[in-house]
């Protein structure tokens, strides 16, 4: 094996472990297919290749730990791709098992970790059940050296232990990732052996098919393994190539010099038309995401730029009719521009989900429920920012649902439900925004626990006046956990408290609805990208505001008679059969000391998270707007009340309103906040 410099190395190794990543995810969904009942014989083609193409990179690289599992992995795969062994649930769950250990192992090469203390034993001993072990040919990083063969005497009389090999691959044994380099080294492995390649069935350049096979070799063998061993070489490809075995040896003047590299000539057919059987696939490239980052900072300024240019050029009143301005045509093409940007770096949340499956099975493993995970929506696209943070949320949500939700099997049983669980994750796009749904067939939320450890821990009073939806969300203040022992699990009070700062951090809600001994759901509604927001530009106070449109339910003018105090300080508007409070922004934000007359403003109609509704009082209304979102935090200090700030057409700092924290910071001050009617 040739030993290349680590700077040369390094950015190979790098695409190796990216490449890596798909493939655990396709090895991931091919299992999980596989454990749902799909026997199609190329989810298994699929899932043998997976590993396949994982151990001949980690092959090349050394990394001798994931080389050895991932070969033992493959064995027991290529039994089931021949069918001389039968998938039952206890097989492939060892498989699936064995697809985290190789999730694990190609992490700690990847990380510098220590490879070879991964535990690896009890997999390998189960797959052994399967596969005798004599069978199994370990794997040494020889095999990937170069292929050098031992000459065959050429002008011996045949004897019994020599042999001829014709082998000429179809189309379909590359599509399955099989290499036949490798395969001619097993053969090597067998004896002597010597190989000539036929390169005559190559067509001129214009009509080569990128997914043709053109090239076929002839082997000289002397072993005397016998054909069966010979065939064996081949067992899993013979139904994907032309093979002849028979007896005889080789003139030798079929044996010629290699060409060097610097005798063959480069082709020159330009003027060649392009064939009808050339295909045009999908083409990607790996571009650094720092460099995306960038791209969209810069298409974000662009954006700030057309909004100021088209901001001044209005204020010129006197333009020559002639020189009329394309200015609509700038405004539609700079937000396709912005669109499409934004579409680079979106991710389908299929990677997320495909994470999920390991933790269910670990919590199955801890727990010893039988849990079963239905995901829909995995092509849903969502900013690769909102991608990266969800990761942590959704495994929590999973983890709650096993361990609080769903029940054991004994007493899924008594309750008149199937023995295993089921917890679906869906995603889909609504007005503007993901929605994400995990939900349970389980037990649904105790309420009366719930309420009794709320009050025994102080999160609410024991004559508090709470309504179902009230006491469920009581499950995401901190520090409370309905456990009622620690485990690994759960228990030390750190969970879905944690989920909800999490959401809230992307902008996002949480809700969750629930029916006792039928299950629950929880709803996590997050903003499609971190970049951009869609809000209505508001006049307070002589300053400009963004309120969110996501957040936003109607907007009002303020009537006398819809209006009642509550308090020395507070109003209650009358709003579609319910009070909300009427906040001034302008107050709350310290733009001014004393409250506007609600009947000279308008009133916003906002909802938070956890669907408490509230009236802002605004100035006025500009319009409705697409801002680029810049953190306030980074860039200046957290200010209560404001979730980011942005820049607006004429250069000025308009910042964006965080509903959540208005309405939080003045349910102490109103009592009778309620919740919007209907």
């Amino acid at each position: 094996m040739h030993t290349l410099p680590p700077e040369v190395l390094a950015p190979i190794k790098l695409v190796f472990f990216q490449e890596c990543e798909e493939l655990l995810g396709e090895l991931e969904t091919g299992l999980q297919a596989l454990k749902n009942g799909d026997r199609d014989k190329e989810v298994v083609n699929t899932v043998f290749r997976a590993a396949h193409s994982i151990k001949g990179g980690a092959a090349t690289f050394g990394l001798n730990a994931l080389v050895h599992f991932s070969h033992t992995f493959e064995n027991v795969l290529a039994k089931v791709r021949s069918e001389d062994i039968a998938l039952n649930d206890e097989l492939l769950s060892a498989m699936l098992r064995a697809t985290d250990v190789l999730a694990d192992l190609v992490r700690a090469e990847r990380d510098g970790g220590n490879a070879a203390a991964i535990e690896t034993n009890d997999l390998e001993e189960a797959f052994a059940r399967y596969v005798a072990p004599e069978a199994i040919m370990q794997p040494s990083l020889a095999e990937f050296d170069d292929l050098e063969f031992t000459p065959v005497p050429a002008f011996e009389p045949p004897k019994e232990n020599d042999w001829i090999i014709r082998f000429h691959p179809h189309a379909d044994l590359y599509a399955k990732a099989n290499e036949p380099l490798l395969l001619l080294r097993d053969l090597g492995r067998l004896g002597q052996a010597r190989v000539i390649l036929d390169d005559t069935g190559i067509p001129p350049l214009a009509e080569l098919d990128p997914d043709g096979a053109y090239l076929g070799w002839t082997i000289a063998l002397r072993s005397p393994a016998g054909e069966e061993a010979i065939r064996r070489v081949f067992e899993f490809v013979e139904g994907d190539c032309d093979l002849e075995v028979a007896r005889g040896v080789l003139p030798a003047s079929l044996f010629v010099p290699k060409r060097r590299a610097e005798d063959i000539k480069p082709l020159r057919d330009t003027k060649a038309p392009p064939s009808s059987a050339f295909k045009n696939p999908i083409q990607t490239i790996r571009v650094d995401t720092d460099r995306v980052e960038k791209l969209v900072n810069l298409v974000t300024e662009l954006v700030i730029a057309q909004s100021m240019l088209t901001q001044r050029l209005s204020t010129y009143e006197h333009l020559d009719p002639g020189d009329e301005l394309p200015l609509d045509e700038m405004h539609a093409l700079t937000r396709d521009i912005q669109e499409s940007v934004m579409a680079i770096r979106a991710q389908s949340v299929g990677f997320v989900f495909k994470r999920l499956s390991r933790v269910v099975r670990e919590v199955e493993t801890a727990t010893g429920k039988q849990v079963s995970l239905v995901t829909h929506g995995e092509d849903t696209e969502v900013d690769r920012t909102v991608i990266e943070r969800l990761a942590d949320p959704l495994t929590h949500m999973i983890r709650n649902a096993i361990d609080h939700g769903i029940e054991t099997p004994e007493e899924r049983i008594a309750a008149g439900k199937p023995a295993k669980g089921t917890v679906h994750v869906t995603a889909a796009h609504r007005g503007g925004r993901i929605v994400i749904e995990i939900s349970d067939d389980g037990r649904g939320i105790d309420r009366a626990r719930v309420r009794a450890i709320a009050v025994e821990r102080g999160v609410v009073s024991p004559g508090a006046e709470l309504s179902d939806q009230d006491i469920d969300h009581l499950i995401f203040a901190p520090g409370f956990s309905t456990a009622a022992t620690v485990s690994e699990i759960s228990g030390r009070g750190v969970g879905l408290d944690v989920v909800k700062r999490g959401i809230q951090a992307l902008g996002g809600r949480i809700a969750v609805t629930s029916e006792q001994g039928k299950g629950s759901t929880f709803a996590l509604s997050l903003p499609l990208t971190l970049a951009v927001l869609d809000g209505m530009l508001v006049s307070v106070g002589g300053e400009s505001l963004i309120v969110p449109l996501t957040s936003l339910l109607e907007t009002i003018r303020p009537r006398t008679q819809d209006l009642r105090p509550a308090g020395p300080a507070a109003l209650l508007m009358h709003y579609r059969g319910a009070y909300v409070p009427l906040i001034d922004l302008a107050c709350v934000l310290g733009y001014r000391a004393q409250s506007l007359p609600p009947e000279k403003g308008v009133a916003l109609i906002v909802e938070d998270d956890i669907g408490v509704s509230a009236g802002l009082l605004v100035d006025e209304i500009l319009g409705q707007q697409q801002v680029v979102i810049k953190s306030l935090q980074a860039n200046y200090r957290a200010v209560s009340g404001v979730a980011a700030a942005t820049i607006m057409g004429d250069g000025r700092v308009a910042l964006i309103v965080d509903v959540n924290a208005i309405i939080a910071a003045q349910r102490h001050k109103i009592p009778t906040l309620e919740k919007r009617a209907g």
